[in-house]
């Protein structure tokens, strides 16, 4: 049975030296001939036209001597057929540790084909090919080893896939690859959205989406909602780039609207506090000072603080209160019986019926 590569069968990998015999049947030359013209053994000339040595620089040369083509025709003849041999190769020896590896990336890889990512035609082997290609690896095996060094240090629980959390990072990142901030990173311009950006939450989940975006680049930040996935417990990124300006990254994992609009503000708090070194993951399980200062900020930016201490004091939790309330602070519902459930001061089955959910099953890649 004929090997194939992804539609590529072995024996129509052709060796350099099958072209020199063409030629040498064209011009009428002997192996003899070429051998003398060329300054090489004849048993060279033979190893080579019978695919048992590869065309080297210097004998590249001297084919052009002896020829009259270029040496650079047998140079890249030579690594073209040497490119495709390797690759031939390597998907053969594919260890079934990244095949397994494969299949926890199995959803990841419908969503990252489904956005343009990942050839949707590829599988197996050839799809392990391309996820090296796209995560930079030369194996998914080593990715645990390369998630604990230097800028890419995840976190280690038992809710975190390590295969599952790189490879999202790296469609995260690529999410925001071709978008343009408008310019470094302006702490000022981006406080004075804020009244913008919380406005924002009387809106759909596709104008939130836009406008975010728009205004988040007008303060040189890139933007993006990507697709949450079990193993990745992530509710934001945000990463520096080179150019001065950020990226902020968001999942909406619950799918609850004032679960989003507090984790957005909490990032945003992460950012007016420069807590930004290099890359800040926010997983939902860390707590430390440094979250709970970023809480705070969420929690008294979308809602005024005192006015929501003279609520609670009231004990009035009734839902014509809370209505009346969010009138008053021009905020919406939601927001409010999701922060009053949070303190426990409702049950969460309390007016579920006020809640609202954020589908966002797909994100095109041009987004």
């Amino acid at each position: 049975m004929v090997e194939k590569m992804n539609g590529l069968s072995r024996e129509f990998i052709i060796h350099p030296g099958e072209t020199l015999k063409e030629i040498l049947e064209d011009q009428n030359m002997t192996q003899r001939e070429l051998a003398m013209r060329a300054d090489v053994t004849e048993k060279h000339i033979s190893n080579v036209v019978n695919c048992q040595k590869p065309i080297s620089v210097t004998f590249a040369k001297k084919l052009e001597y002896a020829l009259g083509i270029d040496a650079s025709f047998w140079i890249n003849l030579q690594a073209n057929y040497d490119k495709e041999l390797a690759d031939f190769k390597e998907v053969n020896l594919i260890s079934g540790e990244e095949l397994k590896i494969l299949t926890k990336l199995k959803k990841l890889t419908e969503y990252s084909q489904e956005i343009g990512l990942l050839n949707p035609y590829l599988e197996g082997a050839t799809l392990v090919i391309e996820w090296r290609k796209l995560l930079n690896v030369s194996s998914l095996v080593r990715i645990p080893e390369i998630s604990q060094v230097g800028a890419y240090r995840l976190a280690i629980a038992d809710n975190v896939d390590p295969y599952i959390l790189f490879a999202w990072l790296r469609v995260c990142d690529l999410f925001t690859q071709n978008q343009q901030a408008n310019q470094e990173l302006n702490i000022d311009r981006l406080k004075s959205k804020l009244p913008l950006i919380r406005k924002l939450a009387f809106k759909d989940v596709d104008t939130i989406r836009l406008k975010l975006r728009e205004y988040f680049a007008e303060c040189g930040i890139k933007f993006a909602l990507v697709k949450h996935f079990p193993g990745a417990p992530v509710q934001g990124v945000i990463k520096k780039n080179n150019d001065g300006s950020l990226n902020l990254i968001m999942t909406i994992r619950r799918k609850f609207a004032d679960i989003f609009w507090f984790t957005l503000f909490h990032e945003i708090g992460h950012i007016l506090h420069g807590d930004i070194v290099d890359r800040l993951i926010d997983y939902e399980f860390t707590k430390n000072e440094v979250e709970e200062r970023a809480d705070e900020f969420a929690a008294n930016t979308l809602i005024d603080p005192v006015q929501y201490r003279l609520l609670r004091a009231s004990g009035d939790f009734s839902l014509p209160h809370i209505r009346q309330f969010c009138s008053e602070q021009n905020i919406p519902t939601f927001l409010l019986i999701g922060r009053l459930q949070r303190d426990g001061h409702l049950k969460y089955h309390q007016y579920a019926d006020e809640k609202i959910k954020y589908e966002l099953d797909t994100i095109k890649k041009t987004q």
